[in-house]
């Protein structure tokens, strides 16, 4: 039996890998020994900067015997193909959302996983941070009452600005609600429990984007899915939740509140892991902060969480309290049922979006249990070996 920190490879060396390097290097549980991309001079260059053993294609990483688990953060049309291979090479996987770019093919890694008694997760993991975890206990030390609906909305005029590659933000998989709807529905199910049905609409402001920094700066790019969608969201809790997702306003927005019998909670944006978390109960006038306390920085906890699980060899029964379904691939907090719901659930929105329905959703997810008290990332459980 493997002991010591967990080996993982990190594939795909694009924006966002940057922030993962940097954080599960700082992980005693973690030792990072390869980073894989398409391009080999943009992996050996994010290996060199952050201190990491093997850079090279992902067959060369998947042949590494070192490797235990393998960090997906690839495209979102790449996410399904990449974690099979590396199932297939015997790895753990934890991917970035969405989790796959339909639940067809998440059905079929999660199944894929559950064969060869492998650990599969994914992000977002924000929902283990210190402001999501804080409004959880404050849900349930009964600070509002009975939570009755919730409401989010995260607006901007998308990712184009900034990003100096931005054309996959607006491919099948992406736009507003598969690249930032998942930071809000994981923290809603979170929360909640498992979404029961959903209504939605949706438009697209413009057939084409303009890249506004980098290289490709100036050039034109076409926009395939919706840039600005309103959900419905009604919740087997008995919670209701109204949430827009959106890349055309000029006004940026995010806001999570949730409401209920005694108050109303306002939420941290649930892409951070910080706070602050405020209350303002019924009769008040004004808002009072409350404690926030646990990991407000990074990502990554979602992987430190399976690290730890695949070396707790934990029992079928633990797997199934943990993630909604029994078998190894639920082992993990950041759980493939998790993911695999949210993705559901998105498709569902989509779906509701072009017919004008109610789109119920069938599959259910036990919400992950909150991280215990004094669960700290930074400090090694795992022997030396």
């Amino acid at each position: 039996m493997n002991t010591g920190p967990v080996g993982v490879a990190v594939v795909g060396a694009g924006v966002i890998s940057a922030e993962y390097l940097r954080t599960l290097g700082s992980f005693p549980d973690i030792r990072l020994v390869a980073v894989a991309d398409l391009l080999p001079e943009r992996a050996t260059a994010a290996a060199r900067t952050h201190g990491v053993p093997l850079a090279g294609d992902l067959p060369t990483v998947l042949d590494e015997p070192d490797v235990e688990l393998v960090v997906n953060l690839t495209v979102p049309a790449a996410h399904a193909q990449v974690a099979t291979a590396a199932l297939r090479a015997g790895k753990h996987v934890y991917g970035e959302k969405p989790f796959t770019p339909t639940p067809a093919e998440a059905e079929k890694l999660i199944a894929e996983a559950s064969e060869r008694g492998l650990l599969l997760g994914g992000a977002p993991d924000t929902f283990l941070g210190a402001g999501l975890q804080s409004a959880l206990r404050a849900i349930r030390a009964g600070h509002i009452g009975v939570p009755v609906a919730a409401t989010t909305a995260v607006q901007s005029l998308g990712p184009e600005s900034w990003h100096p590659d931005p054309g996959f933000f607006y491919q099948p998989g992406a736009g507003p609600l598969f690249d930032l709807g998942p930071y809000y529905l994981t923290a809603l199910v979170a929360l909640f429990g498992s979404v029961q049905r959903v209504a939605a609409t949706a438009a697209r402001a413009r057939e084409r984007r303009t890249v506004g920094s980098g290289p490709r700066a100036g050039r034109t790019f076409p926009v395939d899915v919706p840039t600005h969608v309103s959900a419905l969201l009604d919740f087997a809790s008995g919670v209701s939740a109204n949430s827009t997702f959106s890349f055309d306003s000029a006004h940026p927005r995010i806001r999570f509140e949730i409401t209920g019998t005694e108050g109303t909670l306002a939420v941290p944006d649930p892409n951070t892991f910080r706070g602050p978390l405020r209350l303002r109960t019924n009769g008040s006038d004004d808002w009072r902060e409350l404690p926030v306390t646990g990991r407000t920085d990074g990502r990554g906890l979602g992987v430190v969480d399976m690290a730890r699980a695949v070396r707790a060899h934990e029992a079928p029964a633990a797997h199934a309290a943990r993630g909604g379904v029994a078998g190894p691939v639920a082992a993990v907090r950041a759980s493939a049922a998790l993911a695999g719901h949210v993705l559901a659930t998105m498709t569902a929105i989509t779906r509701s979006a072009a017919t004008g329905a109610f789109v119920p959703l069938s599959a259910q997810v036990v919400p992950p249990p909150p991280l215990p008290d004094g669960w700290d990332p930074t400090a090694a459980t795992l022997t030396a070996g």
